[in-house]
């Protein structure tokens, strides 16, 4: 990345912005729409459901959808399982609301401008809506915040910011959204682009100079390292697990390219553990846990991957056919990638604008559990 540029400078703390408005006690449920495929003619409705949907109820969770009133053939609810489909029929399932599991809610503006939105997300809040989450997610808080805005200012021309990467769920930190789709679209393109290098075996040091976007995290690791620098170069893929319909994200010597540099930046001996700086080259789902178990220093307090990259000891042929009251899988009883308990920030990410061509340097504050003992004692009040 160059550094030609002048930094753009960041919000001042006056200028610190929050928003977020509680939950809603229920969701609005979801519509799952389909038309019946030539190849899926003569299928029955229960035969339809309980194979294109198998990961999301066993058979007789589908049965009791069915019976329940929840999908109607053409517009009229069917509570007849065995209900022959034809080629062109317009299948709706209609998943009752519930009430999705706690989560903050309030998000803090890093950097704002007309075209990017940059927050500080919490742990405990997902990004995206998906599994359990539907409406408690950072994506409804943007819907709501701009929805809030255009009421209160007459003429204000609506903005549509969505997310541009993810975040995992226990993971706090800087989450970069766009306003515009030219934004969207260029900042999609450099994290492909970052990704892209990796896949082409470029060295870490050419992959730094040909990024236009530098992510920085902070992580406190289980175990001593000894070296003060480790780059770890190992392919992530994925296996079949319980819970996670599209496969678990592990250490894979078959997998796709990834690069993370570790840089220590504190040991403690008296309690086994390493604060660590971590610059992922590539973004991998999960890379920063999947990698740093790898080398054997998993996160302190992750539910989920242990030493290897690998998760903890499970059978992937047992599946628990038991299923909750709207007809879905029991939430499974092994840890699954949502988990939370570990400590993982993204710290900072310098980048290059994708309208303006500015070099922006943006920072989320670091929780007190990431921070080194000098940056402690700096932040503490009266510490000169």
């Amino acid at each position: 990345m160059s550094k030609k540029a002048e930094l753009a400078a960041p919000p001042s703390a006056a200028e610190t912005a929050y928003f977020g408005e509680t939950w809603r006690e229920f969701n609005d449920g979801l519509t799952y729409h389909d038309i019946v495929r030539r190849i899926d003619a003569g299928l029955t409705l229960i035969e339809f459901y309980s194979r294109k949907y198998k990961s999301s109820a066993p058979l007789q969770g589908w049965l009791q959808r069915i019976q329940n009133k929840q999908i109607t053939v053409d517009g009229k609810v069917v509570t007849i399982p065995d209900t022959e489909l034809r080629a062109g029929t317009e299948l709706v399932y209609h998943r009752l609301p519930w009430r999705e599991p706690d989560a903050p809610y309030l998000l803090q503006v890093l950097f704002e401008d007309n075209y990017l939105i940059a927050l500080n997300k919490p742990s405990g809040l997902q990004v995206l809506p998906g599994g359990l989450f539907q409406q408690r997610t950072v994506l409804t808080q943007l819907q709501w915040h701009v929805s809030k805005l255009t009421t209160s200012s007459s003429g204000c021309r609506k903005t549509h910011p969505v997310p541009v990467h993810r975040l995992g769920r226990g993971t706090s930190g800087i989450l970069l959204c766009a306003k515009t789709k030219l934004a969207k679209s260029r900042l999609a393109a450099y994290f492909a682009e970052g990704t892209s290098v990796v896949e082409d075996k470029y060295t870490n040091s050419e992959c730094k100079k040909m990024r236009k976007i530098s992510k920085i995290y902070r992580a406190l690791v289980s175990g001593v390292i000894d070296m003060d620098e480790v780059v770890i170069k190992q392919p992530i893929g994925t296996i079949k697990y319980p819970g996670v319909a599209k496969g678990l994200y592990v250490a894979s010597p078959s997998g796709k390219p990834a690069l993370s540099s570790v840089r220590v930046l504190e040991r403690d001996l008296e309690n086994n553990s390493t604060l660590v700086q971590v610059e992922i080259q590539s973004g991998r789902p999960h890379q920063i846990r999947i990698h740093l178990s790898f080398i054997g220093l998993p996160l302190i307090g992750d539910p989920l991957y242990v030493s290897g990259g690998q998760p903890k000891c499970f059978d992937p042929e047992l599946m628990d056919e038991s299923f909750e009251k709207d007809g879905g899988y029991q939430r499974p009883e092994n840890p699954v990638p949502g988990d939370c308990g570990y400590n993982l920030h993204a710290h900072q990410i310098v980048l290059i604008h994708p309208i303006t061509n500015e070099l922006i340097q943006i920072t989320a504050p670091l929780p007190s559990i990431l921070q080194t003992r000098e940056e402690g004692k700096a932040n503490q009040p009266n510490s000169s």
